[in-house]
């Protein structure tokens, strides 16, 4: 498995997979709805899909001497370390953002998302969907992408609208406090956003595994 999450790494995915981590600084933008970022991560991730379908890599790593199982969770695993790259980086913009530059005027005035760990939460619940709609969605035929990369995208954007809109609910908004680092009430949020990505993935991996077993490549 190790040799071939280092051929996604050196050889398979396309660099702009990797140059599209920069969005996660969209996590410092006031005034902007910065969930968009993670939708942008996907867009990444799917030009690395196309580059597998286009140079046959789908075809080329089941031919060598590997479970067909394994095939699929190279893919997976090489888009969830994007994915954790990603986070990883928010997490530390986000952090800065609650403590740093909490007192900032311009987030503390900001009627878009401000970056506190619902924002984390929100990234890892779009994460979760991609992985489940776009990434399960491909391995149907291990060819076609579009139509899961499209229903993906519609989800993403419904769930961005979502956590633009929840904290403008009365009651609800300290979803978007600047300062929530010591909110024990947002660590729980984030931590159950954890546990549905983790949960998803699971699932969405051995889904995977079972549709690529069934195609005759």
């Amino acid at each position: 498995m190790k040799a071939l999450l280092n051929k996604e790494i050196k050889l398979a995915s396309s660099i702009i997979t990797w140059l599209f981590l920069v969005f996660a600084l969209m996590a410092l933008i006031p005034g902007y709805p910065i969930l968009v970022s993670a939708f942008f991560l996907g867009l990444g991730l799917f030009h690395s899909f196309q580059n597998w379908r286009e140079n046959n890599d789908i075809l080329y790593t089941a031919l060598l001497p590997v479970r067909k199982t394994d095939v699929v969770k190279a893919k997976f695993s090489f888009v969830i370390m994007i994915q954790t790259a990603f986070f990883v980086l928010s997490l530390i913009l986000t952090v800065l953002r609650m403590t740093a530059l909490k007192n900032s005027n311009v987030y503390v005035t900001n009627v878009m998302m401000n970056a506190n760990q619902f924002y984390l939460a929100a990234v890892l619940i779009v994460f979760a969907l991609f992985n489940v709609v776009f990434v399960c969605g491909f391995f149907r035929t291990a060819y076609k992408f579009a139509k899961p990369f499209v229903a993906s995208s519609i989800l993403t954007f419904i769930v961005i609208a979502a956590a633009e809109a929840l904290h403008h609910i009365p009651g609800l908004e300290f979803l978007n406090k600047t300062d929530s680092a010591a909110d024990l009430r947002m660590w729980i949020i984030l931590l159950a956003a954890a546990a549905v990505y983790i949960a998803v993935t699971c699932i969405s991996i051995k889904r995977s595994v079972r549709l690529f077993d069934q195609i005759d490549l």
